[in-house]
Parts: C-alpha cells; structure tokens; sequence
C-alpha cells in the first residue's frame, strides 16, 4: 500500500481476497489512520487484526505492508527500502508524480519483486535489468 499523507491511495496490491471494494477502501482509511497517529519516535510496525502493519515513510509517501504475525518486521523493513531504491534508480531521484503518471511501471516493478504475495527478487541489478529488458520489447 503506497499513500501520500493525506491518505489518498497511490499504489494498491492485494494478495487475499476481500468481497468487496468498499471493503478494502475502508481498510485502508483504517490503516492510514492508524499510521499518520503515531509519533515518530515510535516503531515503524504495529498490530492490525491478526496481522502486523510495517511501514515507512519517504518524504510524501507512506509505503506500507500487512504481513502475518510470523514473518519478519526488520526483514520487510528492508523489502520497503529496496522497493523504494529500485523506484529512485529506474525513475531518476523518484517522486509522488513519477508513480501517479507511470503507475503501470510500479506494478511492474512490485510483480518483479513479490509473486503471490511472497518476495522473490530481491537484487536490486536483476530487477532493474528486467525492467530494462522489458522496455526494450
């Protein structure tokens, strides 16, 4: 879940099924709430439902990641961070724009690194070459 301060969604990805749109707007308004609330000197993750919520913010933008209670927060941590350098290094020092008029090319990128919800790729080279192997066709 990508969001700028003002909670508009930028960048959405689900990998469980809800029934209905509704459903997930509401959800995410819950968890930008939840987010934006808390004071910067606390941790970047916190409890949602029977998952946890790690997130980050990187100037405008909160990138964010539910994932269940047995995987790692410093892992997914670092997951957002290389998200986040791929995006720089492919858009050129990116910003909210880059991914509001090129929204294609970031799920392009995030289907590059998560494959049903599991992280795949993690070289930030690989993904890069893939892109560019993409943009070449």
């Amino acid at each position: 879940l990508l969001q700028n301060r003002q909670g508009k969604t930028r960048l959405s990805r689900w990998y469980v099924p809800y029934e209905s749109d509704n459903q997930k707007r509401k959800i995410e308004k819950e968890v930008h709430r939840m987010i934006v609330s808390r004071d910067k000197k606390q941790t970047n993750f916190l409890e949602f439902r029977n998952h946890k919520i790690v997130y980050r913010r990187y100037a405008s933008l909160y990138f964010t990641l539910c994932i269940d209670e047995m995987d790692s927060e410093l892992a997914m941590l670092e997951f957002i961070h290389l998200f986040v350098e791929v995006l720089d290094q492919y858009f050129g020092n990116v910003c909210e724009l880059d991914l509001v008029f090129n929204f294609y090319k970031v799920y392009q990128i995030l289907d590059e690194m998560i494959i049903g919800g599991e992280c795949m790729e993690t070289s930030k080279r690989v993904i890069l070459e893939a892109l560019r192997n993409a943009d070449y066709y």
